[in-house]
């Protein structure tokens, strides 16, 4: 965890925390689902004999690079919740 005090966030008021961290939280979730299509498409690619070699590896890599790239939303989006102090509530899409 990083320390509160030594965030880059920490100067921020709490109304702009709270704009950043719900659009951290809807970010986090639509990388969420994009990884699992993703990863669906890869476990089905798997178990079909008629793909190739080429194409399963490019679903891993991507699957791969879309972790790290979700890792890394994920540790600004903890940053962001340990400066404001609180997960603000945020609606699913379609129900705001």
């Amino acid at each position: 965890m990083n320390d509160v005090g030594s965030s880059r966030y920490s100067s921020m008021q709490e109304a702009e925390l709270e704009v950043l961290a719900v659009a951290a939280i809807r970010e986090h979730r639509h990388l969420i689902a994009a990884d699992e299509a993703v990863y669906e498409e890869w476990t089905r690619a798997s178990a079909d004999p008629s793909v190739s070699a080429a194409v399963l590896k490019s679903l891993q890599d991507e699957y791969a690079a879309r972790q790290k790239k979700s890792e890394a939303q994920q540790e600004e989006l903890s940053e962001i919740i340990d400066a404001l102090g609180f997960v603000p509530d945020v609606p699913l899409d379609g129900e705001d």
